[in-house]
């Protein structure tokens, strides 16, 4: 158990429980083994920064993952985003502290011997309160410049790849696989509805038109009647028919044993 204080003037430390991260080898490719620190009963106010800060007495700091709950890490993704994918912290949380080198985690677990350490210093203070809610309702606050440049160097991105996508498809058109399989595409004799409005338009007028006539069609209840008395007929003359072409070619016989 490491005790931490927000700042000097807090009475009560507050205890984070921290040890080696284990796993199997290859398990965990995000936080490799004998050089992470697992660290639980993270308060929200305190960030990856704090955290880097808080150990880096201990060795240098290569990265610090933040999660809701303990599981297998894989490499994550920097979000490029400012302005999507926000996440709020609600509530304690895990951290993963990988070290440079396999000392600092034994180093960390060394500094539970020492006094409280202090989250929030003059230096590198952390802000909560009303000067909290002020930098969240500014940076909530979105230029619309930035996000412009955001989004159109984002459809950029997309349009290449989509580019990139349909050249790769039309040099493996009619091209055998290794086990002689050719891909079907919608580039042939008929190819599939344009996804337009109008087209959409159309489809639903036709469906409409359809659905009316079935409508129609017996709306009545003597339609009803009428329409499976014929049906009935039609079966009953079918049936007799059936009876006089199968009597027709007994008589036709040839073979009469009797």
């Amino acid at each position: 158990a490491l005790a931490v204080k927000f700042a000097e003037r807090q009475r009560s430390p507050h205890c984070l429980l921290v040890k080696e991260h284990q796993v199997r080898e290859g398990a965990d490719t995000a936080h490799p083994p004998r050089r992470t620190l697992f660290v639980l009963n993270v308060p929200p106010y305190c960030g990856p920064d704090s955290l880097s800060r808080l150990f880096s007495r201990c060795g240098r700091v290569q990265s610090v993952d933040i999660c809701d709950k303990p599981g297998p890490g894989e490499k994550k993704e920097k979000p490029t985003s400012k302005f999507f994918n926000r996440k709020t912290v609600t509530g304690f949380q895990v951290a993963y502290v990988v070290f440079r080198k396999p000392a600092g985690v034994q180093a960390a677990k060394a500094l539970s011997q020492e006094g409280p350490l202090l989250i929030s210093t003059e230096s590198h203070p952390v802000k909560t309160g009303i000067s909290k809610w002020i930098a969240s309702y500014e940076a909530s606050v979105v230029d619309p410049k930035e996000l412009k440049a955001e989004v159109d160097a984002y459809m950029q991105d997309y349009d290449k790849k989509m580019a990139e996508e349909e050249a790769r498809a039309a040099e493996e058109e009619g091209v055998p696989d290794e086990e002689g399989w050719v891909k079907v595409t919608r580039k042939g004799r008929k190819p599939g509805l344009p996804r337009t409005e109008a087209a959409n338009l159309r489809v639903l007028e036709k469906e409409k038109q359809k659905r009316a006539r079935k409508e129609l069609l017996n709306f009545y209840a003597w339609q009803h009647r009428e329409t499976k008395r014929e049906h009935i007929a039609q079966l009953r003359k079918k049936f007799e028919e059936d009876k006089q072409r199968i009597a027709l070619m007994r008589a036709q016989r040839k073979f009469r044993p009797y």
